[in-house]
């Protein structure tokens, strides 16, 4: 069994303070495999004081300096993704196709700031003043389970690129990915204090980062619940904040679409990782004229996706993370049927001969309102919600009805069409026809999906502050 009872901190990996623990289980067949020692408040403090120390040296270093030092950080990650992968199938319960794709992703975030760093103007003239974009101070950055390590490494390579030291508390469900991350971050040579990483519960250590007067910035990718009481928090020191929340995004299949193209499209954008990721087109609105061709050919997809062992490299669904987030996904199933919502497919409990994991059937309803709460509400799940519309105006209304609004989807053989609806639905990425793979695009979430974006120049300039001189 693996045990982490390390934090890295100030350019080592060092003893917990902190004396809490939790075991670490397998989602596939609910085995305990690891143990993690939980971080304080002490641990927490000592990882700020590291960063802010840091911070004096580190935001007066150039571009090039930094440049190399992701570079560094890249080469250290794209030496472990097999492992990273490996790690995040067994702890997680990831497919091995996600992981691989998350890890690999992770290591080239760093080439991606390094990139970008040129074209973010940290200098300029405004009339007679010089204008500098300066580093905000030390960053909080409190990342989630789903997608461990992509998610901390993004966030470090852009607040490193802007030239912020960091304290980083990754989910305490993903400790395994942690250790390893952290073993990472060591190999790269980044002088002590740069980044620091500390293991524990988000109302424990997460919960100091966001109070902590020395920290000066918070990035968080999470819940909307979650996101909001930290937001609240920081305004005590007015810390400026990102927030990456949740989303009920809608796919919209147009009436001309090509559903030899359309229904893979919307399966795996609804069960995208799971069904655990916040950009999962979870709502697929569907003409009334093409519904009955629809449902035929989703449910003879699903029954041609493998649902089993995340480490087979055929497997499309795993497991769920935890045995609460698979309760969790149950309660929803019941919610939709008691609502009055009809399973197309799936339904509740595990699949025949997956009992032993935290398998969900992979479950897709039908006639569905928009204002049930199967519609309303993040599952977080392999649940998929088929709603019709009679005119394209409808399905814009019916999309744009959710408080959320970070990702959506549209599906037709016009692409110019296609444009003109994804300028209506109001989310932060549009995607159509295809999943677009461009980190180079902000990415981030309008209403009750989030405030701020990541990724590419926007996501390195929210680490930046910007400084007006004057003066002949």
């Amino acid at each position: 069994m693996k045990t982490v009872t390390t934090h890295y901190i100030n350019g080592k990996l060092v003893e917990s303070h902190g004396k809490e623990t939790l075991d670490l289980v397998r989602p596939t067949d609910k085995q305990v495999i690891g143990r993690v020692t939980l971080g304080d408040e002490d641990d927490t403090r000592r990882a700020v004081q590291a960063a802010k120390e840091a911070f004096t040296s580190f935001s007066k270093t150039t571009v090039e300096q930094r440049g190399q030092y992701l570079q560094q950080l890249y080469e250290a990650f794209a030496t472990r993704i097999n492992d990273n992968a490996a790690i995040m199938v067994e702890e997680y319960g990831g497919s091995y196709q996600f992981s691989k794709a998350s890890a690999t992703r992770a290591a080239q975030s760093f080439l991606q700031a390094k990139k970008h760093l040129s074209e973010v103007p940290f200098q300029k003239t405004a009339g007679t003043a010089t204008v500098s974009l300066e580093p905000v101070g030390v960053a909080g950055l409190i990342t989630p389970w789903n997608a461990s390590t992509s998610f901390v490494c993004s966030k470090v390579a852009a607040a490193l690129a802007a030239g912020c030291t960091v304290v980083c508390k990754p989910s305490e469900l993903s400790a395994m990915q942690t250790q390893l991350a952290m073993e990472c971050f060591d190999a790269a040579g980044l002088p002590p204090g740069v980044v620091n990483i500390v293991n524990g519960r988000g109302d424990v250590v997460g919960a100091e980062i966001t109070r902590n007067p020395d920290v000066a910035k918070i990035s968080f990718t999470g819940s909307t619940v979650v996101g909001k009481s930290i937001m609240r928090d920081a305004t005590a020191t007015l810390k400026r904040v990102t927030l990456e929340l949740g989303g009920k995004s809608p796919h919209i299949i147009l009436d001309d679409a090509d559903l030899s193209k359309a229904v893979p499209f919307a399966l795996s954008a609804g069960f995208l990782n799971n069904g655990q990721a916040c950009i999962a087109g979870t709502r697929l609105l569907v003409p009334e004229s093409r519904l009955d061709e629809v449902k035929r050919l989703i449910k003879e997809a699903i029954q041609a996706m493998k649902v089993g062992n995340p480490a087979d490299p055929d497997t499309v669904l795993g497991p769920i993370v935890t045995e609460k987030q698979y309760n969790r996904v149950e309660s929803y199933i019941r919610k939709g049927i008691e609502e009055g919502a009809e399973i197309l497919f799936g339904g509740e409990g595990a699949p025949q001969g997956l009992e032993a994991g935290y398998f969900v059937m992979p479950t897709v309803f039908v006639n569905v309102t928009n204002d049930m709460t199967i519609a309303r509400e993040e599952i977080f799940g392999p649940v998929l919600c088929i709603i019709s519309y009679k005119t394209e105006a409808e399905a814009i209304a019916i999309a744009n009805d959710s408080a959320y609004g970070l990702q959506a989807y549209v599906s037709t053989s016009d692409t110019d069409r296609g444009k003109k609806v994804a300028n209506q639905i109001v989310a932060g990425r549009v995607m159509i026809n295809s999943f677009y793979d461009e980190p180079s695009a902000p990415f981030g979430g309008f209403k009750q999906s989030g405030i701020g974006r990541e990724f590419g120049v926007y996501g390195i300039q929210a680490y930046l502050e910007t400084k007006a001189t004057f003066g002949d």
